[in-house]
């Protein structure tokens, strides 16, 4: 039995049904679960002092594409939108293998924990050169981060009317075969769960609507979940009006991609009964507000969507669009942004922060993590409110508004996964070299 004690916290921010917010309280993990949350508690096992700092569940991210992390401020597609923006990296990305798949996730990876993140999703949508959706996984369990990968495909490239090039597209029926094949190696249904895959074409600009009915017919038949982007800018609805007379929730609907089993990446553009469709089928939504800022594709209406129901979690989205992967960063950008749109009460600090946690792993379907409560998987992020980000500040419970952006120690299943702010499973400053050696690669 491996147990530990995380002793005396300033504040602790369960995201327990009940919304606790604890004060010097302990929580006491067992074989990578919570046992105990209270006051005056004891181990025989190791203690972590949380004095000083405020405790959170992990951060939940819902979408990303990892692989984009050496692409990073591609001179080109800097100011341009979405369809421009894909124009100018498509060709950088064929010229991918597998190590650069590989050295990708890890960087990722490990930005997204050094921000509080345990459980990530990914859309990898190309596979060129002998890249697979293998090299991503094996770089999750190197970092230690639980992970939620997902099979995504093009099947419609330039010369049948869709935007990737024709080098970068599938056939659609070894797409299938081999979502068979990475389904039945890496998906693990069970609680607690390092490992789930889900099945993600890409985008109705990329994919035929029969790979879209396959896909839904085919994860439902293996008990695994769906991802796309969907109403991503203008661009994106215009494209659906033009090509299949309809808005995208209607294409949704009518190819079997809502219901509590699937996700969909943006949807900044849904308008009020796409927003109910959502909500009475319970699909999600992965809002990605920096990359929406950066793509200048416009504001979600997450107000309205939370307010009628809909399922919303956050993703950084891929580092070519964000260019950053820091999950409490973004978090605060969700907020702000809301407040823009919507005025200053829109949105709480602490609203934001319970759709980075519970909000994303609900999306997810992983009641199991996003909370700390007895029973709970010990996803577990600590920040430390000491430092010069939160000097002065009231309320250090309000991370988004005075806090850190890395946090101090990191839990995943009961392991520890970040130490006094650097990453323990991997040697990151090497992989940061070999990184930068291969984008060196692809810019000559």
């Amino acid at each position: 039995m491996h147990e530990f004690l995380i002793k005396d916290a300033d504040v602790i921010l369960t995201m327990d049904d009940q919304r606790q917010e604890l004060s010097g309280a302990d929580i006491l993990v067992r074989d990578g679960v919570i046992a105990q949350i209270g006051q005056g508690l004891e181990t025989s096992g190791e203690t972590v002092l949380a004095k000083g700092c405020v405790v959170t569940p992990g951060l939940v991210n819902t979408h990303h594409h990892l692989y984009q992390s050496l692409t990073r401020a591609v001179p080109g597609g800097q100011d341009a939108l979405l369809f421009g923006w894909l124009q100018t990296l498509y060709p950088i990305w064929s010229r991918f293998g597998p190590e650069e798949m590989f050295t990708s996730a890890q960087v990722g990876l490990a930005e997204l924990a050094l921000s509080g993140c345990t459980l990530s999703s990914d859309h990898l949508y190309l596979y060129p050169n002998g890249a697979r959706l293998d090299d991503t996984i094996a770089a999750a369990a190197e970092i230690g981060i639980r992970f939620h990968p997902t099979r995504g495909a093009m099947s419609i490239g330039e010369s049948d009317g869709g935007l990737p090039p024709d080098s970068l597209v599938e056939k659609e029926a070894a797409i299938l075969k081999d979502s068979i094949r990475v389904i039945d190696a890496f998906h693990d249904a069970r609680e607690g769960s390092m490992c789930r895959v889900g099945l993600a074409p890409c985008s109705p600009f990329s994919v035929s609507r029969d790979l879209m009915r396959d896909a839904a017919i085919l994860a439902r038949d293996k008990g695994v979940m769906l991802h796309t982007h969907l109403a991503e800018n203008d661009e994106d609805i215009a494209y659906s009006l033009d090509n299949f007379g309809c808005r995208p929730g209607q294409y949704a609907e009518d190819l079997g991609w809502t219901g509590d089993d699937v996700w969909h990446a943006h949807c900044v553009k849904l308008d009020g009964q796409e927003i109910d469709l959502f909500a009475r089928s319970k699909t999600g939504v992965a809002h990605c507000p920096c990359s929406n800022c950066r793509l200048g594709s416009g504001i979600a209406s997450v107000r309205a969507m939370r307010d009628a129901g809909v399922n919303v979690g956050l993703g950084v989205d891929g580092s070519a669009s964000n260019d950053s992967g820091n999950l409490i960063a973004e978090a605060r950008q969700s907020m702000l942004l809301q407040r823009v749109a919507n005025g200053a009460d829109a949105m709480s600090a602490r609203e934001a922060l319970e759709i980075a946690t519970r909000g994303g792993a609900d999306v997810l379907n992983r009641p199991d993590c996003g909370r700390l409560a007895p029973g709970k998987r010990a996803d577990i992020a600590i920040w430390d409110v000491t430092g010069v980000e939160s000097a002065g500040s009231w309320d250090p419970a309000a991370l988004l508004l005075a806090g850190p952006t890395k946090v101090k120690h990191l839990f995943v299943e009961g392991r520890q996964v970040v130490r006094d702010s650097h990453v323990t499973s991997i040697d990151l400053p090497r992989v940061i070299e070999r990184q930068n050696q291969l984008a060196r690669a692809l810019q000559a």
